[in-house]
């Protein structure tokens, strides 16, 4: 099978003649794109086999059968958790990738519900994971295009917190894995911060209260401030400290934009003045 000329060909392909396509070679095509999830070639992982996936998923293409299979493969350590720890190489493609096809996956089951009810619990459970334990987070790849990692994990995040079987307890991992973002030893630099805002937004539409959020946002200061004081100027507070005060000041912004959480606003403002040593 000549996996990229089919996806070249599946662009200009009538719903008909995908409808067929599938029935004819349909399980042997998602194995192949599987396979392919993180290849370094960016057009073949990102404007095709992703842009297709996606495709199949919104088009409702795939059988619930073949859609549970995407999942339970996505979901394992061949892709969303494919030698997790890894820095500085091309695995990241294949957990950043898969992260975003779970995404998919999850929007349309919001919708679908195909996947089954021990399955999904089982992820949703441990839906923070992937963002806690990522340690590559860089975003483009010269010759390779976006791995974009942390900005994947984020998106991911968002849609298991949409999910209509997530539930307020499962909040709590995913806020600690979105504080684990802040401290990857890294400066965020293509709009990370900004998908990962989207996340704390959803918990507030899904209704976490905002005594839990004021507590959390509590943690993740003093986290920077026992650092200090521990530790010292090191390197990597410098970077936890940049993280943190751009996510809180874009946190800030979007909660005084909404006015719906004022002593979490109030909180959020205070430590950003006391970091700038503004108050």
């Amino acid at each position: 099978m000549d996996l990229k000329q089919i996806l070249i060909d599946w662009v200009s392909m009538s719903i008909l003649e995908r409808k067929t396509l599938i029935a004819e070679q349909g399980d042997e095509l998602l194995f192949n794109m599987l396979q392919e999830i993180g290849a370094v070639d960016a057009e073949l992982r990102d404007q095709l086999i992703y842009r297709t996936f996606m495709e199949m998923l919104g088009e409702q293409l795939l059988s619930h059968e073949q859609m549970q299979y995407l999942y339970k493969e996505i979901v394992s350590e061949k892709n969303l958790f494919f030698q997790i720890g890894d820095e500085q190489t091309d695995t990241v493609l294949t957990r950043s990738f898969s992260a975003l096809l779970l995404t998919g996956i999850l929007t349309t089951d919001a919708e679908l519900r195909f996947l089954p009810d021990e399955a999904l619990t089982t992820y949703l459970e441990k839906s923070g994971h992937y963002l806690q334990k990522e340690r590559d987070v860089r975003g483009f790849i010269d010759g390779k295009g976006w791995a974009h990692s942390i900005a994947h994990g984020a998106d991911l995040a968002a849609a298991t917190v949409r999910h209509p079987a997530f539930e307020l307890r499962m909040a709590p991992p995913i806020l600690q894995a979105i504080k684990a973002c802040l401290w990857k030893n890294a400066v965020y630099i293509d709009d990370e911060e900004e998908r990962l805002i989207i996340v704390i937004e959803e918990m507030m539409k899904k209704g976490v209260s905002e005594e839990v959020f004021v507590e959390w946002a509590e943690q993740v200061f003093d986290k920077l401030d026992h650092h200090l004081y521990s530790i010292g100027y090191d390197p990597s507070y410098f970077k936890a400290r940049t993280c943190t005060l751009h996510f809180m000041k874009t946190l800030y912004f979007a909660l005084k934009i909404k006015k719906s959480m004022p002593k979490l606003e109030g909180v959020v403002y205070m430590q950003i003045a006391k970091h700038f040593k503004l108050g």
